[in-house]
C-alpha cells in the first residue's frame, strides 16, 4: 500500500513539474524546421576579436555571452495568415512576467522591443523582438551567465573592435533582401 502511495506521489510531482506554458525556447524548437522561418545559432566566435587587446572588463563581458539564437519569419503573399498567428504567439510569450521589458519602439503592428530574463545584476537572457508588416518578424535571444546592463554596454565596445564573421549571418541576408 505504501508503495502505491509513493508511486502516486511521484507521478503527481512529475505532472506538476511539467510546465506546458509557452516559452521562447519551446517556440524556437518548434519552428526551427518550419519553411517560413530562418533559424540561426550564433556563437561568440562570430566576433572574431583579439582577446589580448581587450580590457579586463571587456573580457569579462565577452565571457558572460554564451550564444545568440535568431528566429526570423519571412513574410510573403502566401503566408500572411500564418504571419499574424505566429506574431500573436510571440507577443503572448513576451507578455509573460518573466520577460521584463526594457524598452519598446514603434507601434503594436510594427516596431521593436528589448526584454530580459533574470534580475538586474544576473541577466540570463536578452530578447530583441522586431516586426515589420512588409518583411516579417525576428526574435533574437542573447544567452549568457550573470550578464548585467554594464556588461551589455561593455559588450558594445567589444563589438566596435570586432571583425564580425559575416559568413555566420548569411542565412539572414535572404530575409533582408526583399
Amino acid at each position: 500500500m505504501k508503495t502505491g502511495y509513493g508511486i502516486l506521489l511521484l507521478f503527481s510531482l512529475f505532472l506538476i513539474s511539467c510546465n506546458s506554458e509557452p516559452t521562447l525556447q519551446k517556440y524556437f524548437v518548434e519552428n526551427t524546421e518550419n519553411k517560413n522561418f530562418i533559424a540561426l545559432d550564433v556563437s561568440p566566435s562570430i566576433l572574431n576579436v583579439d582577446k589580448t587587446k581587450l580590457s579586463v572588463a571587456q573580457n569579462d563581458a565577452l565571457k558572460s555571452f554564451d550564444k545568440m539564437n535568431v528566429l526570423a519569419f519571412k513574410l510573403n503573399d502566401k503566408n500572411k495568415a500564418e504571419f499574424e498567428m505566429e506574431r500573436a504567439k510571440v507577443d503572448l510569450i513576451l507578455k509573460d512576467k518573466k520577460y521584463q521589458q526594457l524598452m519598446k519602439f514603434g507601434s503594436g503592428k510594427e516596431g521593436a522591443s528589448v526584454s530580459f530574463v533574470g534580475t538586474d545584476e544576473h541577466i540570463e537572457e536578452f530578447v530583441f523582438y522586431a516586426n515589420k508588416k512588409e518583411n516579417g518578424f525576428a526574435v533574437v535571444r542573447i544567452l549568457g551567465k550573470d550578464m548585467n546592463p554594464t556588461s551589455v554596454m561593455t559588450m558594445m565596445s567589444v563589438l566596435q573592435q570586432s571583425n564580425i564573421d559575416l559568413e555566420q549571418l548569411k542565412p539572414l541576408q535572404q530575409l533582408m533582401s526583399k
